[in-house]
């Protein structure tokens, strides 16, 4: 169970369907939410307590009517009269942080602002649309696979919390009162949060952005993204956890799911800051280009990739912990969850100067895989895979398999050969603490005339491979052993980059001498509760 900080998961995925709709720009949503009667409105006053003040959020709707959740006396409840995936909020509306471990419960998707294509439809984009506050120390939970969260495109979301007062989004499920069945909380039981953006994306082309008419579709729903704009802004979510989330909507074919995390060409504007996300079925987070920067992230026991690049991300990152590891589910079977740390993909779509491949730097980033083969499709857990002309960039980078019998760290298409090959996509002052680093039969790569070895690539500028029986983890499991015999490369001091980063002394995402800090206590909090469920 969770409440506020720690989650206790121990169930698996039952749930099947998703369905869609709206766009971070304003757009008509595609599918109907029919998890309640949308002929029905919540009242304005108590529920099961009659006697209570209704503390739940409300809005005024275009009728002049107030549109309030359903209060009873503990949670708040919000049919899909109040919103839905056909019913979108398009004013300011706020999630309060309720007495007694209250839970803000949607029966429906949360859709802030219309969705639109004006390329093909008589509809505009509001730049200026409505803003979704979530106070420190909410909880907001989903009872149904095809309820989401959509900020579509000028819409915001503002949720902030702090360390002691964290905002969860997650299952019903992980509240016992509300969980009807009793099953627990699983991977699946609801669809995630996406945030459309304005951004460049190389699914549009440069005369589509020009002409302020780029709109990108959505993976899973159906919404759409994309501008010219790489410094937008659609909010901020700090201090916020994501369980249990993800999905493959109804129809669709595999490959289309909703991630825990989606951002859809979202800008730099925004802030990504300490954000965990556990036990999702799909990515963790995945960029679909855009330029927003994120930094403090801790992403466990996710079905398939952890961190997934793509469509020409242009971003920062700092401070990433990934642990891939096993769930119990309600069958009290094992399952392995994991697939790759990074997907890390260069084009989606159609480059161009304007739209580069996906570039990013990052910093501080520890992957720890297993030798196990995922239970969502089969594939093994690696900690990196390279494809798509990818021009990442990595430093203070610790990978670790400490055994490798079916499995290996690094994988590549013929597609990221060149990069390897030239240096585009590199690695630096980091440490491969791997059983096996790359496939047998892939340890040689070739572009061309040219050649080289992963190891080489690898170990090109400053990095090291050590081994899979390594000494590089200290007893916590997940903090760089900064003592180890076994490192014997020099931390790269990330503040040299530019403002962004902060001064580092240590490879990996966490220093063990790190004990007391905020980013120490969230990145514990996040690695216990997975350990607890495996």
């Amino acid at each position: 169970m969770e409440f506020k900080n720690l989650f206790k998961a121990s169930a698996v995925a039952t749930a099947l369907l998703l369905a869609g709709c709206g766009g971070d720009i304003k757009v008509t949503p595609t599918v109907i939410d029919n998890s309640v009667d949308n002929s029905v409105t919540n009242p304005t006053t108590g529920g099961g307590d009659s006697g209570s003040t209704n503390v739940c959020a409300s809005y005024e709707n275009t009728s002049g009517e107030t549109v309030q959740g359903s209060y009873d006396g503990t949670d708040c409840t919000y049919n899909t009269a109040f919103v839905s995936a056909s019913n979108p909020i398009t004013t300011d509306v706020t999630l309060t942080d309720l007495s007694n471990d209250g839970v803000h419960l949607f029966l429906g998707s949360l859709v802030m602002g219309e969705g639109c294509n004006n390329e093909s439809d008589s509809c505009s984009i509001d730049t200026d649309g409505p803003t979704l506050t979530v106070d420190a120390g909410a909880d907001v939970a989903f009872n149904q696979t095809t309820s989401f969260i959509l900020i579509n495109r000028g819409a915001n979301i503002e949720a902030e919390g702090t360390y002691a007062d964290p905002i969860t989004f997650t299952s019903s499920n992980a509240y016992a009162r509300l969980d009807a069945v009793g099953s627990g909380p699983q991977y699946q039981d609801w669809g995630g949060i996406m945030i459309d953006g304005l951004g460049i994306t190389d699914q549009c082309t440069d005369a589509q952005r020009a002409a302020a008419t780029c709109n990108a579709v959505s993976e899973g729903v159906t919404s759409f993204y994309g501008g010219n704009d790489n410094t937008d802004n659609s909010g901020t979510l700090k201090f916020v956890k994501i369980h249990y989330a993800g999905g493959l909507p109804s129809g669709a074919e595999a490959g289309n799911d909703l991630n825990s995390l989606s951002l859809f060409a979202v800008g730099s504007g925004t802030e990504i800051d300490y954000i965990d996300i556990y036990q999702g079925y799909d990515d963790g987070i995945e960029f679909f280009g855009g330029a927003v920067d994120i930094k403090h992230i801790v992403i466990t026991d996710t079905q398939d990739d952890s961190l997934d690049i793509d469509a020409g991300w242009q971003g920062r990152a700092q401070y990433v912990l990934i642990k891939q590891g096993t769930v119990v589910n309600n069958s009290g079977e094992t399952v392995s969850m994991g697939n790759g740390g990074f997907e890390s993909d260069g084009v989606k779509g159609e480059s161009s100067a304007e739209a580069p491949a996906s570039a990013p730097v990052l910093a501080n980033v520890t992957v720890i895989t297993t030798d196990n083969i995922s239970v969502r499709d089969g594939d093994p857990s690696i900690a990196m895979k390279l494809d798509d002309m990818i021009s990442a960039t990595w430093y203070n980078t610790l990978l670790v398999k400490p055994v490798a019998t079916q499995t290996w760290c690094i994988n590549y298409s013929g597609d990221a050969a060149e990069v390897i090959v030239n240096g585009s996509a590199s690695i630096h002052n980091s440490v491969a603490a791997c059983a096996q680093l790359a496939n047998a039969g892939s340890e040689t790569v070739t572009s061309g005339s040219d050649s080289t070895t992963v190891q080489e690539w690898f170990e090109a500028n400053s990095s090291e491979v050590v081994g899979g029986n390594a000494d590089v983890l200290a007893a916590n499991g997940f903090a760089t052993l900064t003592t180890s015999t076994d490192i014997t490369i020099s931390a790269f001091d990330a503040s040299t980059l530019d403002a962004f980063f902060e001064a580092t002394d240590f490879i990996g995402a966490i220093s063990d001498t790190d004990t007391t800090s905020d980013w120490y206590n969230w990145a514990n909090d996040a690695f216990v509760n997975a350990a607890a469920d495996e």
